[in-house]
């Protein structure tokens, strides 16, 4: 009996993840109008972490979770909230009554898509403060009186600061993605919004972190009211549902990995990281040059652009997103079917964000890991953080594709030197050269000849020549009228 059993948990760990639980929204006790909202979601049954926050969260504790994105906890700190305010006796039909804070614009916004589906039933009006979005129209409908306010720290400082909306009538407090939010130097940000809301024992408040770090634990023991600690398992947020793979693999040979990676696997949409910059352009130069549709997004790109590349990556116009950790936070995709840490991370727990971006939602995916001579030093705190060793295996020599994309093109720096305008360090200048350049500007006079060989000396020396003082020329006296000539006898 014992033998049977032992391979019924073999199979149905091969078989996969079992994503949801078979506890039911409709187990707990929940306001009609919040079930239907519940249903025109498709929600029925709980996952993992809805189904240990809810009990807790829905008596009006405090809740500390731990869950990676893509495990459902939207829905575990959105429910109880809604339950919350469906049942006060007085709400404000002018202040907010709860707000959510998240790291990135592209999270904000998830969060209130999944927060209108769920409260389509109901009475609330639900406002934003999402930076980088129509500052005057999130503002006006604010202005008018919203129930729950879902935004970015700086934007809501920055409506607070000019009196848009007032915090007192605040019963319910989330953070979302804590980690993020102070990896992002927001911890000023985040103390500041949390000393202007009512007292921690007149609200409820709810944190979410994919890691619960020791500055994220300082947020809760200065802010909470004695919080539940609600954690998934490391092994259930890194592994479950992700196979894991690492190669070891000099610099030289990583691109013509990658590129066997993309022509040997069975994939559909997947994500690159890169350490730097212009690692991000590298990457994505070459696998565009190899006929692989792919785009790369860092830190400095303009928001405009930054939502454009998203859409096309979204609707599947480009399959293959390369990213620095920085860009890629609050990217939130479905149906990634590979991460890439072309890189290694420098930071461990940015691996858990990384390859948190597949199998979600209970699918499957793949986390394929390269580690070279230059950043396989972060192996061992990484695999410290995740609790095992990733397993190793060697590729194939056809994996090794020869890259057929040319160099990168030269990067521009500006005018040409003859095109400088003339001023002090003119922008059309060269490195090392006199300021200015341009055809505006006045030649020294020249006082014939060549320069002499001091000079040359000095200039090779890298003394600056000094300059010849010009001479004052001297009147010249006019002869005395009338003076006889001395006798010299």
């Amino acid at each position: 009996m014992t033998q049977d059993s032992e391979i019924d948990q073999t199979e149905e760990r091969a078989a996969g993840p079992r994503f949801l639980t078979n506890t039911k929204f409709a187990d707990f006790d929940l306001p009609e109008t919040l079930l239907e909202g519940l249903k025109d979601a498709g929600f029925e049954r709980c996952t993992p972490i809805q189904a240990q926050v809810l009990p807790v969260a829905l008596t009006g504790k405090d809740i500390a979770g731990q869950a990676q994105t893509g495990t459902g906890k939207t829905a575990a700190f959105l429910v109880p909230m809604f339950s919350k305010l469906l049942r006060l006796e007085k709400r404000s039909k002018t202040l907010p009554s709860a707000l959510i804070v998240a790291p990135t614009r592209e999270l904000a916004l998830q969060i209130y898509e999944e927060a209108v589906v769920l409260g389509g039933h109901t009475d609330f009006t639900i406002a934003q403060a999402i930076g980088g979005m129509d500052y005057r129209k999130q503002m006006d409908i604010l202005k008018q009186g919203a129930d729950v306010l879902i935004g970015t720290p700086g934007r809501i400082i920055d409506y607070y600061k000019q009196g848009i909306f007032k915090t007192h009538a605040i019963k319910s407090v989330v953070i979302d993605e804590a980690d993020r939010l102070l990896d992002l130097g927001f911890a000023k940000d985040m103390r500041y919004i949390l000393r202007k809301m009512p007292h921690y024992e007149k609200r409820q408040s709810m944190l979410f972190s994919a890691t619960l770090s020791y500055r994220v634990l300082e947020l809760t023991y200065d802010y909470m009211n004695l919080p539940e600690f609600i954690s998934v398992t490391p092994e259930e947020v890194t592994v479950k549902g992700i196979d894991q793979v690492l190669y070891h693999v000099g610099q030289d040979q990583k691109l013509p990995l990658l590129l066997g990676v993309f022509k040997n696997e069975d994939w559909t949409r997947a994500l690159v990281f890169v350490n730097t910059k212009s690692g991000v352009e590298f990457v994505a130069h070459k696998l565009r040059g190899n006929g692989f549709p792919a785009g790369g997004i860092t830190g400095d790109l303009p928001q405009r652009k930054r939502l454009q590349l998203m859409e096309r990556f979204k609707n599947g116009e480009l399959s293959i997103l390369v990213a620095t950790d920085v860009a890629s936070r609050g990217i939130h995709v479905e149906d990634v079917s590979h991460v890439i840490n072309y890189d290694l991370p420098q930071d461990p727990e940015n691996y858990v964000h990384r390859i948190g971006r597949t199998a979600r939602a209970g699918k499957t995916g793949k986390a394929i890991s390269l580690a070279c001579e230059h950043y396989v030093f972060h192996l061992e705190p990484m695999e410290e953080l995740i609790g095992f060793s990733l397993p190793v295996e060697w590729p194939e020599e056809e994996y090794f594709q020869e890259d057929k994309a040319g160099p990168m093109p030269a990067r521009k720096r500006g005018p040409k030197a003859d095109q400088g305008r003339g001023r002090g360090k003119g922008r059309g200048g060269k490195r090392g050269g006199k300021p200015g350049g341009g055809p505006r500007r006045r030649k020294p006079r020249k006082e014939g000849g060549d320069p002499s060989p001091e000079k040359s000396a000095a200039q090779a020396d890298g003394e600056a020549p000094k300059k010849k003082r010009r001479r004052r020329r001297r009147k010249k006296k006019k002869p005395a009228a009338s003076s006889p000539p001395e006798n010299q006898s």
